[in-house]
This record gives structure tokens, C-alpha cells and sequence, in this order.
């Protein structure tokens, strides 16, 4: 679940992406996960969904890397794009779950992270 404003518009990265409004300062909670609002899909329920709904998931979810979960996000936060130079993600010596800005962030500044910090897809989202 987003925890702040944002607006979804084109991306000079990929196709759409996903801007702030306000300024955010470094450390603000970006995202985090919402049972109840968010999905968290497990591999037989994956496999047992079909093929058109598979895909759909592949596109807008990630899979976590220590569980093999599909997680899908509630909001407009799959838009966010991925940068090897992210400016959200876990801050050094942070375990948590929770997507953080890494730096002060600018009104209309795309929000990125680095899907290779936790999709266990990222090689078929970056091909």
C-alpha cells in the first residue's frame, strides 16, 4: 500500500510511472504491505489460476525472493519503475519490510526501485 501521494503519468524510463506530489523527505515510509488490501498469492494458487490471470500477475506483481509469493500490490504502486540507482528501497542495515525514500525526493519526481533487490522474476521484467 502507497503511504503517500502520488500520480501514475508517462516515464521517461518505461511506459508509465509513478510521481510523487509533495516533497519527501529521505526515510519516509514509501510502501508497505496491507493484508487485506494488498494480495499475497501462493504457488499453487498461481498455478492454479488461468493462463490470462497468470500473466496478468507476472506483469503487475513480484515474486518474493525468500517465499516464492506473488505480491500485488492494491494501488497504482506496480507503476513504479525499476533503477539500478533506485532512490526507494531498504535504507543500509534495514531488514524491514517497508520501501523507503533513500534520499529527499522533489515534487514530480518519479519514484523508482531496484526490482533485483526482491523479485525473483526481475531477469524476465528487465529482458
Amino acid at each position: 500500500m502507497l503511504l503517500i501521494a502520488v500520480r501514475v503519468k508517462p516515464s521517461a524510463i518505461h511506459g508509465l510511472g509513478l510521481f510523487t506530489v509533495d516533497r519527501i523527505p529521505r526515510g519516509t515510509a514509501i510502501w508497505r504491505f496491507e493484508p487485506g488490501f494488498d494480495q499475497e498469492i501462493g504457488p499453487e494458487s498461481f498455478a492454479a489460476l488461468p493462463e490470462v490471470t497468470q500473466s496478468h500477475i507476472r506483469w503487475f506483481a513480484w515474486k518474493h525472493r525468500q517465499t516464492g509469493r506473488w505480491i500485488l500490490s492494491g494501488d497504482h504502486a506496480c507503476f513504479m519503475n525499476h533503477d539500478p540507482q533506485p532512490n526507494t528501497g531498504l535504507p543500509p542495515g534495514d531488514s524491514g519490510e517497508v520501501t523507503r525514500a533513500l534520499r529527499d525526493l522533489l515534487p514530480g519526481e518519479e519514484l523508482t526501485c531496484d526490482y533485483r533487490e526482491f523479485d525473483a522474476e526481475v531477469a524476465a521484467k528487465l529482458s
